[in-house]
Protein backbone atom coordinates (compact mmCIF):
# COMPACT_ATOMS: atom_id res chain seq x y z
CA UNK A 1 0.00 0.00 0.00
CA UNK A 2 1.45 3.37 -1.02
CA UNK A 3 1.04 6.51 1.05
CA UNK A 4 1.71 10.20 0.75
CA UNK A 5 3.91 11.55 3.55
CA UNK A 6 2.81 14.80 5.18
CA UNK A 7 5.20 17.56 4.16
CA UNK A 8 3.48 20.75 5.17
CA UNK A 9 2.34 21.76 8.64
CA UNK A 10 -0.10 24.58 9.25
CA UNK A 11 1.27 25.74 12.59
CA UNK A 12 0.24 29.36 12.27
CA UNK A 13 -3.46 28.75 12.82
CA UNK A 14 -5.42 28.27 16.02
CA UNK A 15 -8.04 25.81 14.85
CA UNK A 16 -9.78 23.55 17.37
CA UNK A 17 -7.85 20.40 16.49
CA UNK A 18 -4.43 21.92 15.88
CA UNK A 19 -2.10 19.99 18.19
CA UNK A 20 1.05 20.94 16.27
CA UNK A 21 1.30 24.10 18.36
CA UNK A 22 3.06 24.29 21.69
CA UNK A 23 0.77 23.34 24.56
CA UNK A 24 0.71 26.91 25.87
CA UNK A 25 -0.68 28.11 22.53
CA UNK A 26 -3.39 25.49 22.13
CA UNK A 27 -7.04 26.08 22.86
CA UNK A 28 -8.72 23.99 25.53
CA UNK A 29 -10.66 22.27 22.76
CA UNK A 30 -7.37 21.17 21.14
CA UNK A 31 -6.19 19.27 24.20
CA UNK A 32 -6.93 15.62 24.84
CA UNK A 33 -7.54 16.51 28.49
CA UNK A 34 -10.59 18.69 27.76
CA UNK A 35 -13.54 17.93 30.01
CA UNK A 36 -16.17 17.42 27.29
CA UNK A 37 -18.55 19.12 29.72
CA UNK A 38 -21.36 19.01 27.15
CA UNK A 39 -20.74 15.66 25.53
CA UNK A 40 -22.29 13.81 22.61
CA UNK A 41 -25.86 12.54 22.58
CA UNK A 42 -27.68 15.85 22.96
CA UNK A 43 -30.47 16.82 20.59
CA UNK A 44 -29.39 20.23 19.36
CA UNK A 45 -30.07 21.15 15.75
CA UNK A 46 -27.30 20.71 13.22
CA UNK A 47 -25.06 23.77 13.32
CA UNK A 48 -26.43 24.97 16.68
CA UNK A 49 -24.33 27.91 17.88
CA UNK A 50 -25.57 27.52 21.45
CA UNK A 51 -24.28 23.95 21.71
CA UNK A 52 -20.88 25.13 20.49
CA UNK A 53 -20.83 28.12 22.83
CA UNK A 54 -21.80 26.09 25.88
CA UNK A 55 -19.24 23.38 25.18
CA UNK A 56 -16.46 25.90 24.61
CA UNK A 57 -17.34 27.99 27.66
CA UNK A 58 -17.86 25.11 30.09
CA UNK A 59 -14.71 23.26 29.01
CA UNK A 60 -12.72 26.48 29.45
CA UNK A 61 -14.24 26.97 32.90
CA UNK A 62 -13.54 23.39 33.91
CA UNK A 63 -9.92 23.87 32.86
CA UNK A 64 -9.58 27.17 34.72
CA UNK A 65 -11.18 25.87 37.95
CA UNK A 66 -9.44 22.48 37.94
CA UNK A 67 -12.92 20.96 37.51
CA UNK A 68 -14.18 22.46 40.76
CA UNK A 69 -17.44 24.08 39.70
CA UNK A 70 -21.23 23.85 39.78
CA UNK A 71 -23.45 24.91 36.87
CA UNK A 72 -27.00 26.26 37.18
CA UNK A 73 -28.94 26.21 33.90
CA UNK A 74 -32.09 28.20 33.15
CA UNK A 75 -34.92 26.62 31.22
CA UNK A 76 -34.54 27.09 27.47
CA UNK A 77 -33.05 25.53 24.35
CA UNK A 78 -29.81 24.55 26.07
CA UNK A 79 -31.59 22.76 28.90
CA UNK A 80 -34.17 21.10 26.64
CA UNK A 81 -31.82 19.64 24.05
CA UNK A 82 -29.18 18.54 26.59
CA UNK A 83 -31.39 16.89 29.23
CA UNK A 84 -34.37 15.06 27.72
CA UNK A 85 -35.63 13.04 30.71
CA UNK A 86 -34.15 10.68 31.87
CA UNK A 87 -30.97 11.43 29.90
CA UNK A 88 -28.30 14.12 30.15
CA UNK A 89 -25.31 15.22 28.09
CA UNK A 90 -23.69 17.11 30.97
CA UNK A 91 -20.53 15.83 32.63
CA UNK A 92 -20.42 18.54 35.29
CA UNK A 93 -22.38 19.08 38.53
CA UNK A 94 -25.46 20.60 36.88
CA UNK A 95 -28.76 21.99 38.18
CA UNK A 96 -31.87 22.92 36.23
CA UNK A 97 -33.68 26.05 37.41
CA UNK A 98 -36.87 27.71 36.24
CA UNK A 99 -36.87 30.01 33.22
CA UNK A 100 -36.32 33.16 35.23
CA UNK A 101 -34.50 32.34 38.47
CA UNK A 102 -31.12 30.88 37.46
CA UNK A 103 -29.22 33.87 38.94
CA UNK A 104 -31.07 33.50 42.26
CA UNK A 105 -30.49 29.73 42.39
CA UNK A 106 -26.80 30.22 41.56
CA UNK A 107 -26.58 32.83 44.33
CA UNK A 108 -27.98 30.28 46.77
CA UNK A 109 -25.49 27.65 45.62
CA UNK A 110 -22.62 30.12 46.07
CA UNK A 111 -23.87 31.02 49.57
CA UNK A 112 -24.12 27.34 50.56
CA UNK A 113 -20.59 26.65 49.33
CA UNK A 114 -19.32 29.67 51.26
CA UNK A 115 -20.95 28.45 54.47
CA UNK A 116 -19.40 25.02 53.94
CA UNK A 117 -15.98 26.59 53.40
CA UNK A 118 -15.78 25.41 49.78
CA UNK A 119 -14.50 28.65 48.27
CA UNK A 120 -12.47 26.72 45.70
CA UNK A 121 -15.70 25.56 44.03
CA UNK A 122 -16.89 28.19 41.54
CA UNK A 123 -20.50 28.74 40.47
CA UNK A 124 -21.63 29.43 36.92
CA UNK A 125 -25.18 30.23 35.81
CA UNK A 126 -26.18 30.13 32.17
CA UNK A 127 -29.21 30.72 29.99
CA UNK A 128 -30.43 32.00 26.65
CA UNK A 129 -31.45 35.54 25.82
CA UNK A 130 -35.09 34.87 26.73
CA UNK A 131 -34.24 33.62 30.21
CA UNK A 132 -31.62 36.36 30.65
CA UNK A 133 -32.74 39.62 29.04
CA UNK A 134 -36.46 39.06 29.65
CA UNK A 135 -37.78 36.52 32.15
CA UNK A 136 -34.70 36.41 34.37
CA UNK A 137 -33.82 40.08 34.13
CA UNK A 138 -34.94 41.01 37.65
CA UNK A 139 -33.06 38.14 39.32
CA UNK A 140 -29.98 38.92 37.26
CA UNK A 141 -30.03 42.60 38.20
CA UNK A 142 -30.35 41.59 41.84
CA UNK A 143 -27.35 39.29 41.50
CA UNK A 144 -25.35 42.14 39.98
CA UNK A 145 -26.48 44.68 42.59
CA UNK A 146 -25.48 42.38 45.46
CA UNK A 147 -22.21 41.51 43.69
CA UNK A 148 -22.82 37.82 44.31
CA UNK A 149 -19.89 35.53 43.53
CA UNK A 150 -21.38 34.04 40.36
CA UNK A 151 -20.36 34.05 36.71
CA UNK A 152 -23.43 34.35 34.47
CA UNK A 153 -23.10 33.42 30.79
CA UNK A 154 -25.83 34.35 28.32
CA UNK A 155 -25.96 32.46 25.01
CA UNK A 156 -27.73 34.95 22.78
CA UNK A 157 -29.49 33.53 19.72
CA UNK A 158 -31.75 36.59 19.56
CA UNK A 159 -35.19 35.00 20.07
CA UNK A 160 -37.17 32.37 21.98
CA UNK A 161 -36.03 29.54 19.72
CA UNK A 162 -37.18 26.64 21.90
CA UNK A 163 -40.85 27.67 21.91
CA UNK A 164 -41.28 28.63 18.27
CA UNK A 165 -38.97 31.55 17.43
CA UNK A 166 -40.84 34.34 19.19
CA UNK A 167 -39.32 37.80 19.62
CA UNK A 168 -37.21 38.54 22.69
CA UNK A 169 -35.77 41.85 23.84
CA UNK A 170 -32.51 40.76 22.18
CA UNK A 171 -34.14 40.34 18.74
CA UNK A 172 -32.60 42.82 16.28
CA UNK A 173 -34.62 45.43 14.44
CA UNK A 174 -36.41 44.29 11.25
CA UNK A 175 -35.94 40.59 12.06
CA UNK A 176 -38.83 38.28 11.24
CA UNK A 177 -40.03 36.08 14.09
CA UNK A 178 -43.28 34.26 14.84
CA UNK A 179 -44.51 37.33 16.75
CA UNK A 180 -42.96 39.94 14.42
CA UNK A 181 -43.98 38.64 10.99
CA UNK A 182 -42.73 40.10 7.72
CA UNK A 183 -46.03 41.86 7.03
CA UNK A 184 -47.35 45.37 6.70
CA UNK A 185 -45.62 48.65 5.88
CA UNK A 186 -42.79 47.97 8.38
CA UNK A 187 -42.31 44.17 8.37
CA UNK A 188 -40.30 42.43 11.06
CA UNK A 189 -39.33 43.60 14.53
CA UNK A 190 -39.85 47.26 15.27
CA UNK A 191 -36.97 49.70 15.45
CA UNK A 192 -36.30 51.36 18.80
CA UNK A 193 -37.17 48.35 20.98
CA UNK A 194 -35.12 45.83 22.94
CA UNK A 195 -32.01 46.11 25.06
CA UNK A 196 -28.28 45.39 24.93
CA UNK A 197 -27.74 43.67 28.25
CA UNK A 198 -23.93 43.95 28.45
CA UNK A 199 -24.28 47.73 28.81
CA UNK A 200 -26.93 47.27 31.52
CA UNK A 201 -24.56 44.92 33.33
CA UNK A 202 -21.85 47.58 33.06
CA UNK A 203 -24.21 50.09 34.69
CA UNK A 204 -24.17 47.88 37.81
CA UNK A 205 -20.40 48.51 38.11
CA UNK A 206 -19.68 44.80 38.58
CA UNK A 207 -16.09 43.51 38.39
CA UNK A 208 -16.25 42.05 34.89
CA UNK A 209 -18.46 42.23 31.78
CA UNK A 210 -17.52 40.87 28.36
CA UNK A 211 -19.00 40.00 25.00
CA UNK A 212 -17.77 37.07 22.95
CA UNK A 213 -18.61 35.02 19.88
CA UNK A 214 -18.41 31.39 18.83
CA UNK A 215 -16.45 32.65 15.81
CA UNK A 216 -13.42 33.39 18.01
CA UNK A 217 -12.72 30.38 20.21
CA UNK A 218 -9.49 31.68 21.73
CA UNK A 219 -11.11 34.97 22.75
CA UNK A 220 -14.10 33.18 24.29
CA UNK A 221 -11.92 30.77 26.24
CA UNK A 222 -9.66 33.59 27.47
CA UNK A 223 -12.63 35.60 28.74
CA UNK A 224 -14.16 32.63 30.56
CA UNK A 225 -10.79 31.91 32.18
CA UNK A 226 -10.39 35.56 33.18
CA UNK A 227 -13.88 35.64 34.67
CA UNK A 228 -13.42 32.44 36.67
CA UNK A 229 -10.34 33.88 38.37
CA UNK A 230 -12.23 36.93 39.63
CA UNK A 231 -14.58 37.21 42.60
CA UNK A 232 -17.96 38.89 42.67
CA UNK A 233 -20.60 39.15 39.95
CA UNK A 234 -19.39 38.59 36.40
CA UNK A 235 -21.23 38.52 33.08
CA UNK A 236 -20.31 37.18 29.62
CA UNK A 237 -22.65 37.65 26.66
CA UNK A 238 -21.96 35.18 23.82
CA UNK A 239 -23.46 35.50 20.32
CA UNK A 240 -24.64 32.05 19.16
CA UNK A 241 -26.35 32.01 15.73
CA UNK A 242 -29.36 29.72 15.39
CA UNK A 243 -29.76 28.15 11.91
CA UNK A 244 -33.44 27.35 12.54
CA UNK A 245 -34.54 30.70 13.93
CA UNK A 246 -32.32 32.82 11.71
CA UNK A 247 -33.23 30.89 8.57
CA UNK A 248 -29.60 30.22 7.71
CA UNK A 249 -27.59 27.26 6.47
CA UNK A 250 -26.29 25.08 9.29
CA UNK A 251 -22.82 25.37 7.77
CA UNK A 252 -22.90 29.19 8.11
CA UNK A 253 -23.03 29.40 11.92
CA UNK A 254 -19.43 30.50 12.43
CA UNK A 255 -19.51 32.66 9.30
CA UNK A 256 -22.57 34.54 10.56
CA UNK A 257 -21.05 35.05 14.00
CA UNK A 258 -17.94 36.47 12.36
CA UNK A 259 -19.92 38.76 10.04
CA UNK A 260 -21.96 40.09 12.99
CA UNK A 261 -18.69 41.18 14.58
CA UNK A 262 -17.00 42.46 11.43
CA UNK A 263 -20.04 44.54 10.49
CA UNK A 264 -20.11 46.20 13.91
CA UNK A 265 -23.55 44.89 14.80
CA UNK A 266 -22.13 42.82 17.67
CA UNK A 267 -19.14 44.56 19.29
CA UNK A 268 -16.56 42.44 21.14
CA UNK A 269 -15.21 44.09 24.28
CA UNK A 270 -14.38 43.76 27.98
CA UNK A 271 -15.40 46.09 30.80
CA UNK A 272 -14.29 46.29 34.40
CA UNK A 273 -16.30 48.07 37.09
CA UNK A 274 -18.43 49.85 34.51
CA UNK A 275 -15.74 51.06 32.11
CA UNK A 276 -14.65 49.47 28.83
CA UNK A 277 -11.10 48.22 29.31
CA UNK A 278 -10.50 46.62 25.94
CA UNK A 279 -12.28 46.25 22.60
CA UNK A 280 -11.41 43.80 19.85
CA UNK A 281 -10.73 45.69 16.59
CA UNK A 282 -12.54 44.67 13.43
CA UNK A 283 -10.03 43.00 11.11
CA UNK A 284 -12.05 43.19 7.89
CA UNK A 285 -14.91 45.70 7.98
CA UNK A 286 -17.98 44.62 5.99
CA UNK A 287 -21.32 46.31 5.30
CA UNK A 288 -24.28 45.00 7.29
CA UNK A 289 -26.01 43.61 4.20
CA UNK A 290 -23.34 40.86 3.96
CA UNK A 291 -24.59 39.65 7.32
CA UNK A 292 -28.29 40.21 6.65
CA UNK A 293 -28.48 38.52 3.22
CA UNK A 294 -27.55 35.09 4.58
CA UNK A 295 -30.64 34.92 6.81
CA UNK A 296 -34.26 34.35 5.84
CA UNK A 297 -35.39 36.38 8.84
CA UNK A 298 -34.19 39.45 6.90
CA UNK A 299 -35.29 38.27 3.44
CA UNK A 300 -38.02 40.92 3.28
CA UNK A 301 -35.31 43.61 3.27
CA UNK A 302 -34.10 42.35 -0.13
CA UNK A 303 -37.19 40.90 -1.83
CA UNK A 304 -39.11 41.79 -3.88
CA UNK A 305 -37.15 45.06 -3.75
CA UNK A 306 -34.22 46.19 -1.64
CA UNK A 307 -35.33 48.25 1.35
CA UNK A 308 -32.42 50.67 1.25
CA UNK A 309 -33.92 52.97 3.88
CA UNK A 310 -34.18 50.40 6.64
CA UNK A 311 -30.88 48.75 5.75
CA UNK A 312 -29.30 52.20 6.10
CA UNK A 313 -30.76 52.52 9.61
CA UNK A 314 -29.25 49.14 10.56
CA UNK A 315 -25.94 50.26 9.08
CA UNK A 316 -26.12 53.41 11.20
CA UNK A 317 -26.60 51.24 14.30
CA UNK A 318 -23.46 49.29 13.41
CA UNK A 319 -21.54 52.52 12.76
CA UNK A 320 -22.51 53.81 16.21
CA UNK A 321 -21.15 50.63 17.79
CA UNK A 322 -17.91 51.01 15.84
CA UNK A 323 -17.53 54.57 17.06
CA UNK A 324 -18.62 53.90 20.64
CA UNK A 325 -16.23 51.01 21.19
CA UNK A 326 -13.45 52.25 18.83
CA UNK A 327 -13.57 49.05 16.81
CA UNK A 328 -11.51 50.30 13.87
CA UNK A 329 -7.74 50.61 14.44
Amino acid sequence: MSFQPVRFYQTGTYTVGNRLLDEAQRTVQATVARANSLTSGHRACQGCGEALGARYAMDAAMHATDRQMVVVNATGCLEVFSTPYPETSWQVPWMHSLFGNAPAVATGVAAALRVKGRRNVRVIAQGGDGGTTDIGFGCLSGMFERNDDVLYICYDNEAYMNTGVQRSSATPAAARTATTPAMGPAPGNEFGQGKFLPEIAMAHRIPYVATASVADLRDLEAKVEEATHLRGARYIHVLVPCPLGWGAASSDTIRLARLATESGLFPIFEARFGDVSEARPIRRPVPVDEFLRLQKRFAHLFEPTIDTERIAVIQAQADRNIKRYALLP
